[in-house]
This record gives structure tokens, sequence and C-alpha cells, in this order.
């Protein structure tokens, strides 16, 4: 109120000088080890048991993994290379490029996880199989049962009712994305992979996760010191 009753001059250079108000961070909300392995437990019969395992171990974004293709997957090398996403558009669904140049991006996976999408191939050919004609092909990863792109929504809403009945209190689709984040950093991954993997830029991975950090900060810390401490050599065997 101040300083709407000085002059025009005088108010800028007030406001200048006054303190803009704090950006609040994002706190990322995350599952803990033990909801992720509890929830994993619960949908390891499911039909999609592949795709929220790639999600929780990877942190791919939802059209990521609606978009992901066989042949951008290499099991025998157990990685895998984000090149397109399925996105929403006017006339409906469709694939897009990924969301930037970050987010193209070739990812590790692990040997279970590789083992899962070998089962979750053979499920698939089956079904392909038994559909027959009705069966429209288009090389992903993760469709329906007659081979057409899964809604993005409808995987959010499916997640929702799977999180309920494994009972894990809160989280969304997206939360599979940050726990990844989380579990990899809070395991001592230094951030810069954890953002390659992720498809971020540093800066908004430490702005996201900037709340993990400072267990982090102790660990180095630590570290450092002891590296100072003089040790005794060990005489060669």
């Amino acid at each position: 109120m101040v300083l709407l009753a000085l002059g025009g001059g005088r108010a800028r250079a007030a406001a200048a000088l006054a303190d803009p108000p704090a950006i609040p961070r994002t706190r990322a909300e995350s599952l803990t080890a033990r909801e992720l392995r509890t929830f994993l437990e619960h949908v390891a019969d499911d039909r999609l048991a592949a795709l929220w395992r790639l999600a929780a171990t990877t942190g791919l974004r939802r059209g990521e993994l609606a978009g992901l293709t066989w042949r951008s997957l290499d099991l025998e090398r157990a990685k895998l290379r984000v090149e397109q996403q399925l996105v929403r558009t006017e006339d409906g669904l469709g694939f897009g490029p990924p969301k930037s140049r970050r987010s193209e991006r070739t990812v590790a996976l692990d040997p279970e996880t590789v083992e899962t999408l070998r089962r979750h191939r053979e499920v698939q050919l089956l079904e392909r199989d038994l559909a027959g004609p009705a069966y429209g092909d288009r090389d992903l990863v993760f469709c329906d049962e007659l081979g057409a792109p899964l809604d993005p929504k409808r995987l959010t809403d499916r997640f929702g009712r799977l999180r309920q009945a494994a009972r894990i209190p809160t989280g969304t689709f997206h939360t599979l994305r940050h726990t990844a984040a989380t579990l990899a950093l809070t395991s001592g991954v230094p951030l810069h992979v954890v953002a390659a993997r992720l498809g971020d830029d540093p800066k908004t991975v430490l702005d996201t996760y900037a709340h993990l950090l400072p267990r982090s900060d102790e660990q180095a810390a630590k570290a450092v010191a002891a590296a100072l401490v003089d040790k005794p050599l060990t005489a060669a065997a």
C-alpha cells in the first residue's frame, strides 16, 4: 500500500529494493522402496506388469512408455532408446517426437526388467496369433489385445486402481517416475546420471529433488574426511 502512494520513479526504486516473493521448490512425491516392492508384487500377474516395472526402474514418462517400440529395445544389450512418445491430438492419439532433445536418450535396463519384458513379449505374440487378421501390429511394446495404442489417461486410471488395491495410500502414475529418481539419488547415483536417465536438465532435477541432497552432502563430508585420515600402508602379499 505504501508503494501506491509514491511517485512513479520512487515506487519503481522502492520495488527494486524489495525482496521478491520466494518461488516454492517442487517437492516430488515418491513411494518408499517397501511400497514400490509391494506394488510390483501386487501387479506381477497384471497384463501390463512389464510397463509398471519399466516405469519404476527407468523413470520413463507415460507417453514414452506408450510410444515405445520393440525396434527401440535391445534386450540382448539390456538397453532401450527413447525415440518417440504417444500424444493426444485434436484427431485423437498420435505419435510425436520426445519432449525435448534431452528426452531422446538411451537407458540401461536391469536383468529382472529384461526378463519381465521377455515374458511380456511372449504373451503379446500369443495375443497376436489369437487375434489373427484383427490384430493391427504397430510394433508397440505396450498396446491393447489388438495392437492399438494405450490411452495414457487410461494408464493413469489403471495405476490408481492397482495402487489402491495394493493398499498404497497415495500416488499417481507420475509418482513412479519420481520414485525411480528418488531411489537412484538416495543410493548415491550422481545427479547428472539420474538426469540423463530421466531425459531432464540437471538443473530441473536439482530443483525437484533438492530435499534429498542434505543426506548426500553429509555423505560427501564424511568421504572427504575419511580420505584425509592417514592409514598405514598394507604390506604386499
